[in-house]
């Protein structure tokens, strides 16, 4: 039986998604809510699985390996999406691991995907992640290179499906998230990564097409 408190705080964020994409005209259906696990153990993943939820992000490859194996073994249909920063030389086992890569920021990691992928003969979706802040301190090519780094992936035969960010933090995220949104469209990249637990509802306002609510299902870290 699904924990109460799980299936509560589940209900709750899908209430809340779907009244806000009903105020924005959109399809519910066509947002993905992303349950971001990381640091959390299989003991408070279960009862969100046992509650209905499918699709997991986790920000470290290793952390994943240690704990997802065994889930996903028990629970078909998972979806399983990196949304932290991934080194190059980790491609090979976030290939093996992951349904959808979030995190693709340079040209380094482009061509390693691309290698990994092409041994593995497996294809996974990704997200370019774009430093829509401009803020040194973060990970995500700038927007005036986003172009360039679409065109290396898509030689490298990456399945690139959207634009993902990570707003500054302590702002407002309504104009960042505008601002990808309008990125996507000119690069003709209709899905958008963007929002997490203190935003999701704005980025659902404008566009989102995945959210990655973490504390807000799962408590503080």
């Amino acid at each position: 039986m699904p924990d109460d408190d799980a299936g509560h705080r589940l209900a709750f964020i899908r209430d809340t998604i779907a009244r806000t994409a009903r105020i924005a005209g959109r399809d519910a259906d066509a947002i993905e809510l992303i349950a971001v696990s990381k640091t959390f153990g299989a003991d408070a993943i279960a009862p969100l699985i046992a509650a209905g939820q499918r699709s997991f992000g986790e920000n470290r490859v290793a952390e994943a390996q240690e704990k997802w194996p065994a889930l996903l073994a028990a629970t078909p249909g998972l979806r399983l999406h990196l949304v932290g920063q991934l080194q190059s030389n980790k491609a090979a086992e976030a290939v093996a691991l992951f349904d959808v890569i979030h995190g693709v920021d340079r040209l380094s990691l482009v061509t390693a995907l691309g290698k990994a992928m092409a041994a593995a003969g497996t294809w996974r979706d990704c997200f370019l992640q774009v430093n829509i802040g401009a803020e040194p301190q973060k990970g995500g090519c700038a927007i005036a290179d986003t172009e360039s780094l679409l065109t290396a992936a898509r030689t490298a035969g990456l399945p690139v499906i959207g634009l993902m960010c990570v707003p500054p933090a302590g702002i407002e995220a309504a104009p960042f998230f505008a601002l990808l949104r309008k990125l996507g469209r000119r690069l003709a990249l209709p899905q958008l990564s963007m929002g997490m637990s203190a935003d999701y509802e704005t980025a659902v306002l404008l566009g989102a097409t995945q959210v990655r609510v973490g504390s807000a299902l799962f408590g503080a870290r």
